[in-house]
């Protein structure tokens, strides 16, 4: 599943990067309008959103890639969360949308999503290797104590 995270991230980096040259191209890319690129909300104070998807994408890549999943969970939830303002700011701010955005925020929730299920798969595994090892003191106690 971390390989799996690590090529969802990757392709958010492509299309956040798609997103932020949008940004600062003057005629309008393929599957964008251009509105939400070049308006107020797309920026963060003086950084545009694009860059921020860009680093967040890249963190998430190599969190996962070096099996940080505490850290890759925790992150990916934040960017869930502010791919959520995002998308509120396109529909109700500035009315318009944009296919890059919609796309990097479906990639952010899966990978929010197979984090979450790993943590618990994870979880599951502990649990179940205490309560075998508890098991076999048990039965062995019995048998030979």
């Amino acid at each position: 599943m971390r390989k799996l995270i690590v090529v969802l991230a990757v392709c958010g980096i492509a299309v956040s990067s798609l997103a932020l040259r949008a940004r600062y191209s003057a005629s309008p890319w393929p599957f964008d309008s251009g509105v939400f690129n070049h308006s107020r909300s797309s920026m963060a104070g003086p950084i545009p959103v694009a860059a921020i998807g860009v680093v967040g994408y890249l963190l998430l890549a190599l969190l996962a890639w070096y099996r940080r999943q505490g850290w890759t969970l925790l992150f990916s939830w934040i960017g869930l969360g502010f791919a959520a303002y995002l998308a509120y700011l396109e529909v109700y701010v500035s009315r318009t949308g944009s296919l890059y955005c919609v796309i990097a925020q479906c990639l952010i929730a899966l990978i929010a999503i197979l984090t979450a299920i790993g943590a618990v798969m994870d979880g599951v595994k502990r649990t179940s290797a205490t309560v075998s090892s508890m098991v076999d003191w048990i039965v062995t106690n019995l048998r030979y104590g």
